[in-house]
């Protein structure tokens, strides 16, 4: 990798004091730092929006990461941070983003960025329809994490096809989250089933806001032109509100040997 190469962060819990990410303005400024220092130039901030984080509206993240701007240009770190949310899967989601309540990515209207339970999965195809009708799309955050899809690795099938992007978290690349999960997270990505890898980052100690390590082994497993558009290229894309297409690569695997791993059979 150059020394020119930069990331974009589609999912960094960089706000302090909202949620269980930053815990305070030095945890951001650090978080920001390590961020600058691994390659990434631009992060949208997600905090967790509905669930158990309702009374978190559009209006106060806005206002936040405007703060969050300053302070870190004040700090003089060369990072720039844009609005966004986690959201979790609700019946009102479409409502309250159209309200301007619920945040897309970077602000701009077309991705939502969605959280489900981490313990099970829940059919997602209604969801996404009605997304797409409200000109909408959904990017599945950490889909690797969830253990409803860890038991049944296929229904990321079904998930694409109905139009959702997958987002993968750098450290489940680099085994960050044990062995499973990370298995999962690199078969994603040799079957170009992901579209983006972002941190997920919450802490400057725990769960940092890291991607070269990651974006090194996405090489090992699918290319370099693969890697670049999930760090860089599909972010990019939705900074700028330009379409992606929902959709995997044909070719094979580069190499890995992780294809004895799990049968990649229709879910039951």
């Amino acid at each position: 990798m150059s020394q020119g190469e930069t990331f974009i962060d589609t999912h960094c819990h960089l706000l302090p004091g909202v949620d269980d990410g930053a815990a305070s303005w030095d945890d951001a400024l650090n978080m920001a730092r390590l961020a600058v220092a691994d390659g990434i130039a631009t992060a949208v901030v997600t905090p967790h929006q509905l669930g158990t984080n309702r009374q978190l509206d559009g209006p106060t993240i806005r206002t936040k990461t405007a703060h969050l701007q300053e302070f870190l240009n004040q700090n003089q770190v060369p990072l720039r941070v844009l609005p966004g949310a986690e959201v979790r899967v609700e019946p009102d989601l479409i409502d309250r983003v159209r309200e301007g309540d619920v945040l897309t990515l970077a602000d701009r209207g077309r991705y939502v960025l969605l959280e489900l339970p981490h313990e099970i999965y829940l059919p997602m195809e209604d969801m996404l329809d009605n997304l797409r009708r409200a000109g909408l799309t959904g990017i599945l955050a950490h889909v690797e994490r969830n253990q409803g899809v860890l038991a049944q690795p296929a229904v990321v099938v079904p998930l694409i096809e109905a139009g959702c992007l997958l987002q993968v978290t750098a450290g489940s690349i680099t085994g960050s989250f044990g062995p499973d999960v990370q298995k999962l997270a690199c078969r994603l990505v040799e079957r170009g089933e992901a579209h983006f890898v972002a941190t997920d980052a919450h802490g400057p100690k725990r769960r940092r806001p890291q991607m070269r390590a990651a974006f090194q082994k996405t090489i090992d497993l699918a290319g370099y032109r693969a890697a670049r558009d999930l760090f860089h290229n599909h972010p990019e894309a939705v900074l700028r509100d330009q379409p992606i297409r929902a959709r995997a690569r044909q070719t094979p695997p580069k190499r890995s040997g992780l294809g004895r791993w799990l049968p990649w059979s229709k879910a039951g």
